[in-house]
C-alpha cells in the first residue's frame, strides 16, 4: 500500500492523484480510467473524475492501493 500525504490541502481530486502518482499518463488517461469504472475509492467503483479524495480514503487502481494521509 502507498501513502499518499495532502500536506497542507483539505483533498486532491482523483484524476490529479492518477497522474500525480505516475499510474496514468496524461489526465485525459485518468478521466477516460475513471469514467471506465477501473477505479475504486473506499471499495466503491468511482465514476467522479473530481471527486474529492480526503484523509482516511483508500483508491485502487490497475493492482495499486493508495492510502490518502
Amino acid at each position: 500500500m502507498t501513502e499518499f500525504k495532502l500536506e497542507g490541502h483539505e483533498f486532491i481530486q482523483l484524476n490529479q492523484l492518477l497522474k500525480l502518482l505516475g499510474l496514468v499518463e496524461s489526465g485525459g488517461e485518468a478521466n477516460q480510467c475513471i469514467t471506465e469504472g477501473l477505479v475504486k475509492v473506499n471499495d466503491t467503483i468511482e465514476l467522479q473524475k473530481r471527486k474529492k479524495l480526503r484523509p482516511g480514503d483508500i483508491v485502487d487502481f490497475e493492482g495499486e492501493t493508495i492510502l490518502i494521509k
